[in-house]
């Protein structure tokens, strides 16, 4: 019986999230929140000038609302009581909202001083580390401990150093998944792909209230789809990409492996290095380029590729890496450490 409100939350949120556009999309053109073309990008992207922006509220609501009320009820149902697990499960999604006002925020001046800047760098780094830090600091007022599972070493206690590098790697996530978003379907497609394998590992161990979080945001990211997929009637904005950013980190944390989302988020890895080669690469030498555009998604669309395939092709390659995770923790020795219920 536990499964039946993973598929609950699944396919409520896909309902949830699909509907809600019904709604969002038109109310977004009504207050012409476009898309701001950039100029250094690919000349094709111009018609899509004007696209409506913050589509992303649809996963947020679904994943939020359908998420959280599954999981009450499955603990209220379950007579489960995990304390440290269900603060974590909730202080993820306020991370992962607050993370999602950042990019609202980033989309709003965009959207009235109709440009493709918003935020400054430094300004959204700033922010960043303040709510990943806020984060860190709330599971460890809850009894949060500092280990955490590495496929074949069991759980390591990493002591004060897991503090810092857990906040530089949720900023890092974040921004990589940011930047995954630049073609219609493909963060909402990878994401979803990433949620499913989140879902799996979650109940292979038994967390089914992790299992539920990450199903809500599987369904979310799915009925957002039915308005994103090419071609896209509504972008998900930084307020999409940065709320997906931080809601990845939540269920990687709330298993206590963190370590797993080099495997299920190697596609976002990727494209953020991309973007650091490039910009390296092209000091180095002067003027040259690595790829002919960065993020390296732009990369396959100047070679050629169409939106779809470049969608399909990194779908699959998301698969790929889910499914190697998903065998590293069955054989890597990950049970339900003591410390987490």
């Amino acid at each position: 019986m536990t499964g039946m409100w993973t598929v609950i939350a699944a396919i409520t949120a896909f309902a949830a999230a699909g509907l809600f556009g019904l709604w969002l999309v038109p109310f977004l053109k009504k207050i012409h929140f476009g898309q701001t073309i950039r100029d250094e990008g690919p000349k094709w992207h111009n018609s899509k000038q004007g696209t409506p922006i913050m589509g992303g509220f649809m996963f947020i609501f679904a994943s939020i609302v359908v998420g959280g009320i599954c999981v009450v009820l499955y603990n209220h149902f379950s007579g489960a009581d995990l304390v440290l697990v269900n603060a974590k499960i909730y202080s993820g999604m306020f991370m992962a909202a607050a993370f999602g006002a950042i990019g609202f925020i980033d989309d709003y001046i965009k959207a009235v001083k109709k440009r493709n800047l918003g935020l400054t760098a430094i300004q959204k780094l700033l922010l960043q580390f303040v709510v990943a830090g806020a984060y860190l600091l709330t599971i460890f007022l809850f009894g949060g401990t500092t280990k955490t599972f590495i496929p074949f070493a069991g759980y390591v206690d990493l002591g004060i150093f897991y503090y810092p590098i857990s906040a530089i790697l949720i900023v890092g996530i974040v921004n990589a998944v940011n930047l995954t978003d630049g073609i219609d379907g493909l963060n909402g497609s990878v994401t979803f792909f990433a949620s499913i394998f989140f879902m799996l590992i979650a109940g292979y161990i038994g967390k089914m209230g992790v299992s539920i979080m990450a199903a809500a945001m599987a369904g979310g990211c799915l009925g957002f789809l039915l308005w994103n997929f090419h071609p896209a009637k509504v972008f998900m904005g930084d307020t999409g990409s940065l709320y997906l950013g931080g809601f990845v980190c939540a269920m990687a944390y709330a298993l206590d492996m963190p370590v797993i989302l080099i495997l299920i988020g190697l596609t976002y890895i990727l494209e953020m290095f991309s973007v650091i080669l490039q910009v390296l690469y092209f000091k180095a030498t002067k003027g040259k380029r690595l790829f002919k555009m960065s993020p390296i998604h732009h990369h396959f669309e100047m070679c050629g590729w169409s939106e779809v395939k470049i969608v399909v092709v990194f779908s699959i390659f998301t698969v790929i890496c889910g499914a190697l995770a998903f065998l590293l923790v069955a054989k890597g020795g990950a049970t339900i450490p003591s410390f987490s219920v």
